[in-house]
């Protein structure tokens, strides 16, 4: 394997090193070995998706990059028009467990090279995230990559799913500006949806929902502090069991 491709800043490193060092909550449990890419060259396929309904689960891939202030970004799509659901929203480059994914991380990184022509290879995996469980019970599992060479991802969007490729600074996620909420109530229970207002090569864009509320966990994450405003997350976010 080339030992340079996943060489690169040493921020990048040691975020991924602080990365691997990540546990879920002590309440979730997780399918999915972690592997050093630079020690070996293939994710484990030994851990498999066991009693789950590939219908009922997806993964998304959260690809981190350093752009050229040195900011950490994360790619991002804008779904097509034509698709029968969430049409034109942004989201996280993902999809639906299918036959022969072995776990979540193969799932994501199968979806990213389907949708925009991410190779694998480029991607250092380096932590899933504890899933969260949409109100139609779906459980969306993030998987944490980093992309030490950017220049080297010619993006390669399939038009029948993205209508295009853009990325946003991570840390964005954590702060209170072009970002507002709107009050919802799920059985009882009131929670905040969040929508940010993101500008790319004169092109507006509104990341909100769930994949807001996924980045605002990875940019906790990431940066080790909390957003600096009230999350007020929906509880049926965290349901488990699937």
């Amino acid at each position: 394997m080339d030992r340079n491709k996943f060489e690169g800043s040493q921020k990048l490193n040691n975020l991924a090193e602080q990365l691997r060092l990540y546990k879920p909550p002590t309440n979730y449990s997780t399918n999915n070995k972690i592997t050093n890419p630079i020690e070996d060259d293939k994710i484990s396929n030994a851990s498999q998706h066991e009693n789950v309904k590939s219908n009922n689960r997806a993964a998304v891939l959260i690809c981190l990059f350093e752009g050229i202030d040195g900011d950490v970004r994360v790619i991002l799509t804008k779904r097509s028009s034509t698709l029968s659901s969430h049409s034109g929203e942004v989201a996280l480059p993902g999809g639906k467990v299918e036959e022969g994914d072995a776990n979540d991380i193969e799932t994501a990184l199968r979806e990213a090279k389907e949708e925009i022509g991410l190779d694998p290879s480029l991607v250092n995996v380096v932590t899933v995230l504890e899933s969260f469980t949409t109100k139609r019970g779906i459980s969306v599992v993030p998987v944490i990559g980093i992309m030490q060479d950017r220049y080297a991802f010619k993006p390669d969007a399939n038009t029948a799913e993205v209508e295009e490729i853009f990325d946003a600074p991570l840390e964005m996620f954590l702060k209170d500006e072009n970002r507002r909420e709107v009050e919802l109530e799920w059985m009882g229970e009131k929670y905040a949806l969040h929508f940010f207002d993101h500008n790319s090569e004169n092109k507006k864009f509104v990341i909100w929902a769930l994949t807001a509320g996924i980045l605002i966990r990875a940019a906790s994450i990431v940066y080790q502090r909390l957003p600096a405003f009230q999350e007020r997350r929906p509880s049926f976010w965290n349901r488990s069991g699937l």
